[in-house]
């Protein structure tokens, strides 16, 4: 019984997480020590509820016991005290329980904390540690072994960016016009970074971290309802969505990786596909110039409605990655754009472009870049100048099954 009940709690801690740390920063304006009071919370209901159960509302539970290790707290301290006489009004009823914040309240709390966890004040690896710790509700341990990082390392990393967001007295708010566009780029590239962590690892024995992905649509879905009017937001989810449909297809029997064009497109799932073009299209109806992630989604849809990879429209992909090319500047979307010019118009033109950024600094320890000249030379009939680069390429990677197959392509040449 007592294990069920901790399974239990276990769930409610997942779900509620977020929404409690965001309510509670809305209310003390200190993340880190909001986190302090739900984790206090938590250890009260690990402590509370295998012997009285789980209460009707657990949600509020976990509010209302928060709210008062925060009174009891802030009474310490001798601050805050108009704050202190709005909290104490909420529970002046003995053994009154407190109500959740309402629906739109608790919108408000868990976007400010989005913004907050994600500023960019913060380191990318802190970023993204902190929000997967108060929004996607992971222990340290597991954000540790989903990185192939050490524990100690992790919790470093959220012990200093909450200190980082307290001295700098990052403000709990969601950013004002004229710089929320490059705060939300900020927001949606950890979101992606958590994805492709998971869908693609960069180092470790696992070809895929798939609950990684699934935290990551999670956290893009949830942004999706808080901001319902801005196109780069669905773009992500589209993304997101129609990547993950290939999960399955991506690994083989022995946990070995298998190639886009190899795969069984019969194991694709059909109703990831379907989510992701519907937020591709909200994406669409909302207007405007096309942003990175819509365009990267409309590239993934091209895939997603090839049926098999001889009907893919590779040269409206071209088309696609030379308008992302133009936005972004960045050389590994010159790479893609290179394997998707050689998929369309042959080989040679797709190798002209890589050798133009063989000498890249940005690539310089990319394992693509060679991989994908390595490629382009076996179908232009000069094995001995392929085998190296795969060689090169295997040399480069983190992933255990990536080297295997790299390893295995220059054998074969």
């Amino acid at each position: 019984m007592a294990s069920d009940t901790h399974r239990a709690i276990e769930t409610v801690w997942r779900m509620e997480a977020a929404r409690l740390i965001a309510g509670l920063t809305g209310l003390v304006r200190d993340l880190g020590l909001a986190e302090e009071l739900a984790q206090d919370a938590l250890v009260a209901a690990l402590e509370q509820w295998p012997e009285s159960g789980v209460p009707r509302n657990p949600g509020a539970w976990l509010m209302t016991v928060a709210k008062r290790r925060a009174i009891d707290l802030l009474r310490r301290r001798e601050r805050y005290a108009h704050r202190l006489t709005e909290l104490g009004r909420e529970l002046a009823e003995p053994g009154a329980e407190a109500e959740l914040p309402g629906v739109d309240e608790i919108e408000d709390d868990l976007l400010r904390l989005v913004f907050t966890a994600c500023h960019p004040v913060l380191s990318t690896e802190a970023r993204v540690a902190l929000t997967l710790r108060v929004l996607g509700g992971l222990t340290t341990d597991e954000i540790a072994r989903a990185f192939l990082v050490p524990e100690p390392t992790v919790a470093q990393r959220i012990v200093r960016a909450k200190r980082t967001l307290a001295d700098r007295q990052v403000p709990f708010e969601v950013p004002q016009s004229e710089e929320l566009t490059g705060r939300l780029s900020s927001v949606l590239e950890v979101v992606y970074l958590i994805f492709n962590e998971g869908y693609s690892a960069t180092a470790g024995d696992d070809w895929m971290r798939p609950g990684l992905c699934a935290d990551a649509l999670r956290l893009g879905r949830v942004l999706a309802g808080l901001m319902p009017k801005e196109p780069e937001v669905h773009g992500l989810v589209a993304l997101m969505e129609i990547q993950a449909s290939r999960a399955a297809a991506r690994v083989g029997s022995s946990g070995e990786p298998i190639l886009l064009l190899e795969q069984n497109r019969g194991r694709w799932d059909r109703l990831l596909i379907r989510r992701g073009l519907d937020a591709l299209q909200r994406a669409e109806d909302l207007g405007g110039d096309l942003g990175p992630y819509v365009l990267q989604a409309a590239i993934a849809a091209c895939h997603a409605r090839a049926l098999t990879a001889e009907e893919t429209d590779w040269r409206a992909i071209a088309t696609l990655y030379a308008a992302l090319a133009r936005m972004s500047r960045s050389p590994v979307v010159e790479l893609n754009r290179a394997v998707a010019l050689a998929m369309a118009y042959g080989p040679a033109v797709g190798l002209e472009l890589v050798d133009q950024l063989v000498d890249e600094p940005a690539l310089k320890g990319y394992h693509l870049l060679p991989s994908v000249r390595g490629d382009l030379l076996v179908k232009l009939g000069r094995p001995e100048e392929a085998r190296a680069e795969f060689e090169r390429a295997a040399a480069m990677t983190r992933n255990t099954r990536e080297r295997t197959l790299l390893q295995e392509r220059a054998a074969a040449c």
